[in-house]
């Protein structure tokens, strides 16, 4: 997949429609023996989608490779989807998760950032009283 096709093809987008997404993978350039191995080297098309493919699952490159060993390219594109991904994304952006993690982050912090500031007020001599 390449950023630098004009066409769009050699990029997949993360929120591209799903069909869109499932097209671009599926024509994604591989090479002519069918066997599915990492070899950024001389198998750049299909070492790309197995990266890929290893983020999305969170799963090893070696672990894909058994799973796929005598297997064809069209189950292996197939298989790549990014429905996952994206309905992973669709939650965080519409739920209150974002919410829930910047109040959580806010609550852990707070009470080392008053205890910090009590520190720095006495090491200067400013005393802040509370109501």
């Amino acid at each position: 997949m390449s950023k630098s096709d004009e066409a769009g093809k050699g990029t997949i987008y993360i929120l591209d429609d799903i069909n869109v997404s499932k097209k671009k993978i599926k024509s994604a350039v591989t090479d002519s023996d069918g066997y599915i191995h990492y070899d950024p080297e001389n198998k750049p098309g299909i070492s790309n989608l197995l990266e890929i493919y290893s983020i999305i699952s969170e799963r090893s490159i070696d672990d894909i490779e058994k799973q796929y060993d005598g297997k064809g390219y069209g189950e292996f594109k197939t298989d790549l989807e990014l429905e996952k991904i994206q309905a992973r994304y669709k939650e965080i952006t519409t739920g209150s998760y974002l919410d829930d993690v910047l109040e959580a982050g806010a609550n852990k912090a707070r009470p080392i950032a008053r205890k910090k500031l009590a520190k720095v007020e006495r090491k200067i001599g400013i005393t802040i009283k509370k109501k």
